[in-house]
């Protein structure tokens, strides 16, 4: 028998049923078998049997797709993350689909809607994700709506999305549709939403949004996307297509699959409705802690020289009562402290309760019905472009970008 190699064409025979795959190795004497269906099985060597050697896969970026220049322009901004790209079994590695040409071979529908530009911003896993790039993100989508594109498509991974979305829509005033979107499952899986995420992505783009939003599965099925406004969305699963969920309010709209046609609210801002604008100044010495019972107020030592602190406390807005002299000693020194709930739903309320009172006379500001990831994002702008410190507060309570309703359902 044929010594197999990873990325062999192979045979998997069991009984009377015989499925062919992809064979990737071998280990603790069992063969590891990913199906044509895209599911792995592990197998004795015996059960299966070498077919042949595919013919190598292209590099990323070899050859050009011919585009339809009668069509609307949109440009990819790349960040990382498994939106497009491919496993290459021979090797084990995924392979970013970057260049415009290798996403439209990956999902050849696109081609259909759009022609696009593309650019890399970075190519990473999103936990890894920093102000710094976010700024880079921003520009690179300003860059690209002064060149005049219809609309920008930003890929990115799932796990951190909803704050450079967040990020991006404080820093930029948008004519256009910006487009975050991601995938759950990798390109190789059966339940992939890679394809169906990004065709659907590319409908909002061309389409009449003038906002940035996160265009993911609104259900576990393959029949529509949900499109969330980029200041009020979460991801609220760790692996289910539909994780995201716009917090507090309905979606911004629906895009039906496989027909790709898009309905927006009336809440949505239109397109032209903005004049393009970069205010891209961050104040990066900022945090995000959650309270919990117990939790000694000394941690806040370690936030001494921030100059902004986000802390998700219980129900309307609580920490412990020993919390306040050191949360009143960090604003004296000149700390912004902004209060939000851990709930998510509903609005900080510090006027209902003692501990509340203690916290507004310490000079803690409320955070209304703020994401606490939103808060977090919107308080590195506000401290980044607002030197006035009573102004700073104003701001954090004033919506700029539709992070704040005005009433909680």
């Amino acid at each position: 028998m044929e010594k197999l190699q990873t990325g062999d064409l192979v045979r998997y025979t069991n009984g009377g049923t015989a499925l062919t795959g992809t064979y990737i190795t071998q280990r603790d004497g069992m063969a590891v078998v990913k199906l044509d269906s895209g599911y792995n099985i592990g197998t004795s060597p015996e059960k299966i049997e070498f077919i042949g050697r595919p013919a190598p896969q292209p590099p990323a970026g070899a050859g050009v797709v011919v585009q339809n220049r009668d069509l609307p322009e949109l440009a990819i901004i790349s960040t990382g993350g498994t939106i497009a790209s491919r496993v290459d079994y021979r090797t084990g590695a995924v392979m970013s689909q970057f260049s415009a040409s290798d996403i439209l071979r990956a999902i050849p529908e696109l081609g259909d809607i759009a022609r696009y530009r593309d650019r890399q911003v970075a190519s990473i896993l999103s936990e890894n994700m920093l102000p710094p790039l976010w700024q880079e993100l921003a520009r690179a989508v300003y860059d690209e709506i002064r060149h005049g594109v219809a609309g920008v498509i930003v890929t990115h991974g799932t796990d951190t999305m909803a704050y450079s979305a967040a990020a991006v829509r404080f820093m930029l005033k948008t004519p256009v549709p910006v487009v975050f979107v991601g995938s759950q499952r990798s390109a190789d899986r059966p339940s992939s939403d890679n394809a169906m995420n990004a065709l659907c992505s590319a409908a909002v783009a061309t389409g009449d949004l003038g906002e940035v939003a996160v265009v993911m599965h609104a259900t576990t099925n393959d029949d529509r996307c949900a499109v969330h406004r980029a200041t009020r969305v979460r991801k609220m699963h760790t692996s289910r297509r539909d994780a995201f969920q716009s917090i507090g309010m309905a979606p911004l709209g629906y895009v039906d699959y496989p027909s790709l046609s898009v309905t927006l609210s009336d809440e949505a801002v239109r397109r032209g409705t903005e004049e393009p604008e970069l205010r891209d100044a961050l104040e990066e010495r900022c945090a995000l802690i959650q309270f919990y019972p117990g939790m000694p107020s000394g941690i806040l030592d370690a936030f001494e020289g921030c100059a902004g602190l986000v802390i998700s406390g219980t129900g309307l807005g609580h920490v412990a009562t020993a919390w306040v002299p050191k949360l009143r000693e960090l604003i004296e020194d000149g700390t912004t402290v902004v209060m939000t709930s851990q709930c998510l739903h509903g609005r900080v309320c510090d006027r209902v309760y003692n501990t509340g009172r203690d916290l507004l006379a310490a000079g803690v500001i409320e955070g209304v019905d703020m994401l606490p990831e939103a808060a977090l994002v919107k308080l590195m702008w506000v401290l980044g472009n607002e030197p006035d410190p009573e102004r700073v507060g104003v701001l954090m309570q004033t919506d700029l970008t539709g992070e704040i309703r005005r009433r909680s359902v």
